[in-house]
């Protein structure tokens, strides 16, 4: 235990958490989609490489969007809340009246050969306009409750009816897990989260009513062995893929489930892939990732005392390990089936490329906790600078070589220091023999 308490206090522990859990469900999620994504992609296009080549495409994006965001200072993420919101806002417009219908759902912008779907990025989004509002009245002084629900709750709502009517069940169900983490970090009061959460079970059993389907994916969800051919029908292939994988799985790439069986295998069921191929043992494994990453998250906001920081780390440690957490549930039975996917592992660049930059975000933030600047500083130049040193693509290599005049200034003596209106010259640069004292002199 003492070892395990010195490991976890040192300065740089949230760093690792986030970058090795993040790169370790990165590479898992890709071996899955190639996995589970093979069958369908060669029936549907010759290609069993299709969909697993636009994953890969999405993470050589992603993966330079994370290392930027690493490096970005605080100001940044606190002034690119407001645009980005804005952008939100007008992409799922432009869903509602230019977006494509797929799946039942009309979610995405169809661009040529690639998909959009704007509500991905309305969660980061989120995450970093309602930390910054939230820090800025920290800053000013005691917040009322009032003061917490205006502008950030007629924002949420524009937000959460926008994603509605794209028919996105989901997403809501996320955007308000980052409205209620905000709030339960800026210290709101137990009675308005009882009053906002009774206004949720409200609008949720309206919307659920006001869509038949809904209300039959919810019957599905009680029932799913009696409706096994119809609304359970996932929900039962889930389960019997899991159920068959035993504790150590029937083996990578040995699925039985994935061939037509089981819908949207390489998406919002891919837990039940992994849990089919890698058994009990890899459930588990995703599981405590996912585990660590929402600690390392919660051990960055603990350890500030900056209220942005503070804020926008739980805010995008509940985004990212809730929604973890309503995927697997769905898939395990223990809630309705949502469509949402398992963040960085199910296929999907829309979604992969707005969690890859709040990672980013968070490394960045762990960089700034007490003590890691100085352990960076120690450590010496990171994996990207070494390597491009060996190229010999440092930075003295890109600066312009000095000219002749230049040279000469830099090895030629420094100029003497002007004190008052007369000039000092260095004692050892002085040609002037030192003068003697009067007393010495005269005797």
């Amino acid at each position: 235990m003492a070892a395990l308490r010195e490991l976890l206090g040192r300065p740089l522990t949230s760093y690792h958490l986030v970058l090795g859990c993040s790169a370790l469900l990165l590479a898992l999620g890709l071996m899955m989609v190639l996995s589970a994504s093979s069958i369908e992609a060669l029936q549907r296009t010759g290609n069993p490489f299709y969909w697993f080549l636009k994953q890969v495409t999405s993470v050589a994006i992603g993966l330079p969007l994370m290392w930027v965001c690493s490096r970005l200072p605080q100001r940044f993420f606190r002034l690119a809340g407001y645009p980005l919101m804005g952008l939100s806002i007008l992409g799922l417009l432009m869903v509602i009246f230019l977006g494509q219908e797929l799946l039942g759902a009309q979610r995405w912008i169809v661009i040529g050969p690639f998909s959009v779907q704007p509500s991905e990025p309305a969660k980061l989004a989120l995450v970093l306009w309602g930390a910054d509002l939230l820090a800025t009245r920290a800053r000013a002084g005691r917040i009322e409750w009032r003061q917490l629900l205006i502008p950030l709750m007629p924002g949420v709502a524009l937000l959460a009816v926008l994603v509605m009517l794209g028919r996105d069940l989901g997403t809501t169900l996320v955007l308000m897990m980052i409205f209620l983490a905000l709030l339960w970090v800026v210290g709101a009061p137990v009675r308005l989260f009882g009053g906002i959460l009774g206004l949720l079970a409200l609008a949720t059993a309206t919307m659920i009513i006001a869509e038949p389907y809904r209300l039959r994916r919810l019957t599905g969800f009680l029932n799913p062995w009696e409706t096994a051919q119809h609304e359970g029908f996932q929900s039962v292939q889930g389960l019997m893929a899991i159920g068959s994988g035993g504790w150590f799985g029937i083996g990578l790439g040995a699925s039985r489930q994935k061939w037509n069986y089981l819908p949207h295998a390489e998406s919002d069921f891919i837990f039940s892939i992994i849990g089919e191929e890698l058994g009990l043992l890899g459930t588990l494994v995703v599981v405590a990732l996912f585990g660590l990453l929402g600690y390392a998250g919660l051990r960055i906001a603990m350890r500030t005392r900056d209220p942005f920081v503070r804020l926008a780390s739980a805010a995008a440690t509940a985004w990212i390990a809730g929604q973890a957490v309503v995927n697997i549930g769905a898939v395990i039975g223990a809630f309705p089936v949502t469509g949402i996917p398992l963040p960085l592992v199910s296929y999907g660049g829309s979604a992969l490329l707005p969690t890859l930059a709040a990672l980013g975000m968070l490394l960045s933030f762990a960089k700034r906790e007490p003590g890691a600047a100085e352990a960076l500083a120690a450590r010496g130049p990171g994996p990207v600078a070494r390597a491009l040193s060996w190229l010999g693509l440092n930075a003295r290599a890109w600066r312009r070589p000095a000219s002749p005049r230049e040279a000469v200034r830099r090895t030629a003596r420094p100029r003497t220091a002007r004190v008052g209106t007369t000039r000092e010259r260095p004692r050892e640069h002085s040609r002037e023999r030192p003068r003697e004292h009067p007393r010495e002199s005269r005797e």
